[in-house]
Order: structure tokens, then C-alpha cells, then sequence
């Protein structure tokens, strides 16, 4: 299946398979080596050239390294900096991408109109809505507040299981009295109003749309029941197991809640129903900083024209 044949000091073997191999026999003292390569190896141990005396030749003087007299020499200001490799180099740094961003419907909507009521000349009665309690008292109204939450159904149904086994040990047994709970719900804070029942009414200020609470100050000053606009519709259903809240009312307190609550219905009827110049106060009518500047500069302009008039 091969032929040899030979050539000078080579044998040549011709393997015949599909894919055809050379492979080269060098003979040398009677021996055969194998190599696969196409060029037979050079003999690495030649006999070194001598010079007449019988001597190796000298060695050439080394080249002197002048890629250090080329170096460039770095300058003061300018300090170099190695590149890093690592993962979060290839990342980057953050950028404020802020206005390249498509914002949802409803946040153009509130900053729109945050802008309209800076802008825009805010009539009293919707105004008062921007004028709240202060913190402290703030704080002082919803520690109140919080002891009168409204039962969770849980709670409600144990109260009413307690009652039904009275009841059934002992018939005649008398109903205990309804525990004093706020109440919630727009119309029913409107009914307890207008019957005058409702001690305390608490109204959230940023209630939307407005039109649901804007007439219920106006109510109660003329029932003469003490009001408060308070921050912020989401702290009164957190009061109430509920995620909003319009407004609540305090129909009745405990004994010892009493005196509190006559010292907030007194600051109330100072701070919201009689103070006429809430009611009088109109809102908005701010212009933008570029308006107020060019106002400025008109102003400045005037200034200067006067001032060389009367030097004149």
C-alpha cells in the first residue's frame, strides 16, 4: 500500500490513503529517523567556525538600548492613568438622564398642575385648602384620634358574639353602649354636620377633585361645628384601615379624653371658623424666574433713565 524511493540521502514513503501523507527518512549512520514535517531538520550541533589561530571568532558588541534616551518625559499636569480591565470599568459612570425620560401620564398631570396653581390666580375657598393645622397640634389631634379607630371586621364580630352570650345566659340583661368610634365617609360626616352631632371634623387637604370637600367648611361654620384642614388624606385612612380618607368626624369621647378635646375644639374655632382672613386670602399670581427676571431688569432700566434725567 506505499512505495519508496530515494533520493540523494532521503527515502521518500508514499502512503496511499484518501488523504495523502509525506513522511521523511533521513539516513544517517545506518539509521533511519521519522520526522513529520515537510523539511527535514536542520543539524543544531554544527561544528563551530574558527579563525586561523585555532580561536572562536570575538563576539560583536552588544547594541546599546536606545528606546530609553527616546522616552518621552511626562509632563507635571498631566498625570497618566493605567487602563483597568476589570468588569466595571467596561461599565461606565452614572448619568443624569432626568430629562431624556418619558414620564407617566399622571406625573405630568401633577406637575402641570402644581405649575397652574403657582401660576394661576387661586380664588379663597380654594385656597383655605393650602392654609393646615401646625405640627404640634397636629400631633396632639391624631393622638387622639388614633384611640377612637373604627373596629376591624375581626374585632367587630367578637364584640357582637360577647353580646349574643349575655344574651342568651341572661335575657334580660341590658345592651351595652356602642364604643365611641370615628366616623368616615363623606355623607355621613355631611349628616352628622346638619344634625350637629359631630363634635371634631378633620378634612384632608389635598383631596382630588377639590369640588368633593369645598363647600364642607363653609357647613360647618354655619352649624358652628369646629373644623381642621390637616396633611394629608392618606394619614386619615390610615386611620380608618383604609388607604384615603376625605374627611372624619368625632361624634363623642371617653371620659377622660374630654378636656382634650374641648381645648382642640377652642383652637380650632380660632384658627379655621373665625378667622375671617383666611376666607378673604386669594392664592397663586406667582410669576417664573424668567418672568421675574425681565421685570427686573425693566425696573433696573427705568432706574438708570431717571437717575440721568434728574443729573440733567
Amino acid at each position: 500500500m506505499f512505495e519508496i524511493f530515494q533520493n540523494n540521502n532521503l527515502i521518500f514513503v508514499d502512503i496511499k490513503k484518501k488523504k495523502k501523507k509525506f513522511f521523511f527518512f533521513q539516513q544517517k549512520e545506518k539509521s533511519v529517523s521519522l520526522h513529520q514535517s515537510k523539511m527535514p531538520k536542520k543539524d543544531t550541533q554544527a561544528p563551530k567556525k574558527t579563525t586561523e589561530q585555532g580561536k572562536a571568532p570575538a563576539k560583536a558588541p552588544a547594541k546599546k538600548d536606545t528606546s530609553k534616551d527616546n522616552k518621552v518625559a511626562e509632563h507635571p499636569l498631566f498625570e497618566k492613568r493605567e487602563r483597568s480591565w476589570s468588569a466595571a470599568s467596561t461599565i461606565g459612570k452614572k448619568m443624569n438622564l432626568t430629562r431624556m425620560v418619558r414620564w407617566p401620564k399622571y406625573v405630568k398631570l401633577q406637575r402641570q398642575r402644581k405649575i397652574l396653581m403657582t401660576r394661576l390666580k387661586i380664588p379663597p375657598a380654594i385656597h383655605q385648602f393650602t392654609r393646615t393645622l401646625d405640627k404640634a397640634t397636629a400631633v396632639q389631634l391624631f393622638k387622639l384620634l388614633s384611640k377612637y379607630r373604627p373596629e376591624t371586621p375581626q374585632e367587630k364580630s367578637l364584640r357582637l358574639k360577647k353580646i349574643a352570650d349575655a344574651k342568651t345566659k341572661d335575657p334580660k340583661a341590658p345592651e351595652p353602649k356602642k364604643p365611641n368610634l370615628l366616623k368616615y365617609g363623606i355623607n355621613n360626616v355631611t349628616t352628622l354636620i346638619e344634625k350637629k352631632k359631630a363634635k371634631l371634623v378633620i378634612i384632608a387637604h389635598d383631596v382630588d377633585p377639590i369640588e368633593i370637600v369645598v363647600w364642607l367648611p363653609a357647613l360647618c361654620r354655619k352649624m358652628d361645628v369646629p373644623y381642621a384642614i390637616v396633611k394629608s388624606k392618606s394619614r386619615l385612612g390610615a386611620l380608618i384601615h383604609q388607604k384615603t380618607a376625605t374627611a372624619v368626624a368625632l361624634t363623642d369621647v371617653n371620659k377622660e379624653d374630654v378636656n382634650e378635646l374641648t381645648n382642640l375644639a377652642n383652637t380650632f374655632q380660632e384658627s379655621f371658623n373665625k378667622n375671617v382672613d383666611l376666607r378673604k386670602q386669594w392664592g397663586g399670581g406667582i410669576l417664573s424666574n424668567r418672568s421675574m427676571q425681565s421685570i427686573r431688569k425693566k425696573e433696573a432700566a427705568v432706574a438708570r433713565e431717571s437717575a440721568a434725567k434728574s443729573k440733567a
